[in-house]
């Protein structure tokens, strides 16, 4: 009889471990899946900042090549027309 006591003893001790862990993983995992949303947003964050920046430092090729400098006259010549050309488009689309 005693041994059934103990048996069961020990399996309640064994299942509040097991309820004590469950709940300790559970609320980590809602932590990690906080900090995964908030750092995939810092990411789209970033994403975009870098965009930004890429048309700003483009902008800045086009104007200084406008301005003056030799050295990507062709990249702005191109970019230019690539422009005159979406223009154009706009410019079809909205007469139809």
């Amino acid at each position: 009889m005693a041994n059934i006591i103990e048996a069961i003893h020990l399996l309640e001790n064994k299942l509040q471990n097991l309820l004590s862990n469950y709940e300790f993983l559970k609320k980590e995992n809602e932590i990690l899946l906080q900090n995964n949303t908030a750092l995939q947003q810092k990411l789209l964050e970033k994403q975009q900042e870098l965009s930004d920046q890429q048309k700003e430092y483009d902008l800045l090729k086009v104007a200084k090549t406008i301005d003056g400098s030799s050295t990507n006259t062709k990249d702005t010549k191109l970019k230019i027309n690539a422009l005159i050309r979406e223009i154009d488009k706009c410019i079809i689309q909205l007469q139809e």
